[in-house]
Parts: structure tokens; C-alpha cells; sequence
């Protein structure tokens, strides 16, 4: 479907540009947002009659985002999820849970379309992604996601949390060492009784 853009769009376009769409995106997004009117002569006239109007509330949106750029940039953004032995969600965290915590750690509300993320988390660890406050005005931010507290604090002061093999090669060589603490105090006990024995002969 052609259509004419009433604001930038990121990957799309200006505004004013006239694009070629998928229908659906345009029926079930474009337009009902406002984001942008079918084309036609008539629609071209009519926008050329707005064009100052639209382009006088970008710049005030473009304004708006740009005063949240340090709340987002700020924000912790941490996840506590169920996670498995190897370090593999129960479940993912996907663009509409963080749009959600940003709404409740920085009280800056934006929609899941503005969260740059590509696929879901569905692991435990560090996450970089992108929230485009406006098609201007894009903040990096940082995703933590950890099954609790102590592994979110463990991950922001840049440690490493291991899963699976490499976790249980660690216990395994803790027993080790137990084991052989274990086997020389019983050594040194064998000792002692020798030499008490000896002493008493």
C-alpha cells in the first residue's frame, strides 16, 4: 500500500515521504496511529496544508524525548526470572516486559515497537539494546536478567554467572578438596596414634 508519512519513521522514512507498505502494517499500525495517510492527490493537498502543523509537533516530540534521554539511560533495568540448570529461562523477557519496567523504574512510558531488542532474552546474563525515544532520539540501555537479587548485584559489578557443566565442575572440584582435607586429617590422626603408641612401648 502507498502511503505518506505524517512523522519519521525509523528504517521508513521522513515525514512527508511517500512508501511503499505491507497492507496489514499499514491498516493494523500506520494508519491508526496517525503515523501516516493513504495516498491520493487529495491526501498529498491536505498534507502540504499540515505540513507546518506536523512538522512544528515532530520537533516538540523529538523535544520531549530528548528531556527523558537521562531518566532511560539511568533507569535499572533489572529482570529476576525462573531459570534452569544451564542458565536457560523458564519463559523469555521480551520488548513489552521492558517497556513495562521502564514505565515503572523511570516513569517514561514508550510502547514494545520502541524497544530495539531483535530477538527475546531467553538466557540468564547481560543484554544490550536500544530504546528509540523518538526516530532521533535513541538511548543505549542495559538489560540485567538473573533468577535473584544477589545475581542481579553479582552481574551489575561485572562478574560472570556460570550454569551447567562449568558449575558442576566447580562443586565437583570443591569436593575434591574436601576429600583431601579430609584424608589428611585422618593421616595426621594415624600419626599421632602411631607415635602414642610407639612412646608407650
Amino acid at each position: 500500500m502507498k502511503v505518506i508519512l505524517t512523522e519519521k519513521i525509523t528504517k521508513l522514512g521522513n515525514i512527508g515521504d511517500t512508501v511503499e507498505v505491507k497492507t496489514g502494517f499499514a491498516r493494523n499500525y500506520l494508519l491508526p496511529t496517525g503515523k501516516a495517510m493513504r495516498w491520493s492527490r487529495e491526501n498529498v493537498a491536505l498534507f502540504e496544508a499540515k505540513k507546518a502543523e506536523l512538522q512544528a509537533r515532530q520537533e516538540a516530540a523529538r523535544k520531549s524525548a530528548e528531556a527523558n534521554v537521562d531518566a532511560v539511560k539511568n533507569a535499572k533495568l533489572y529482570m529476576i526470572r525462573q531459570a534452569g540448570d544451564t542458565g536457560q529461562l523458564y519463559g523469555s523477557v521480551s520488548t513489552r516486559d521492558i517497556a513495562r519496567m521502564l514505565k515503572e523504574v523511570a516513569n517514561v512510558a514508550v510502547e514494545s515497537a520502541q524497544v530495539m531488542l531483535g530477538a527475546p532474552i531467553k538466557s540468564i546474563g547481560v543484554f544490550d539494546t536500544k530504546i528509540a525515544l523518538h526516530p532521533d532520539v535513541i538511548v543505549p540501555v542495559k538489560i540485567y536478567v538473573a533468577q535473584t537479587q544477589d545475581e542481579i548485584e553479582a552481574l551489575v559489578a561485572g562478574k560472570v554467572l556460570t550454569f551447567g557443566t562449568k558449575k558442576l565442575d566447580e562443586e565437583t572440584a570443591e569436593e575434591k578438596v574436601e576429600e583431601k582435607s579430609e584424608e589428611k586429617t585422618e593421616e595426621k590422626e594415624e600419626k599421632k596414634a602411631e607415635e602414642k603408641t610407639s612412646d608407650a612401648e
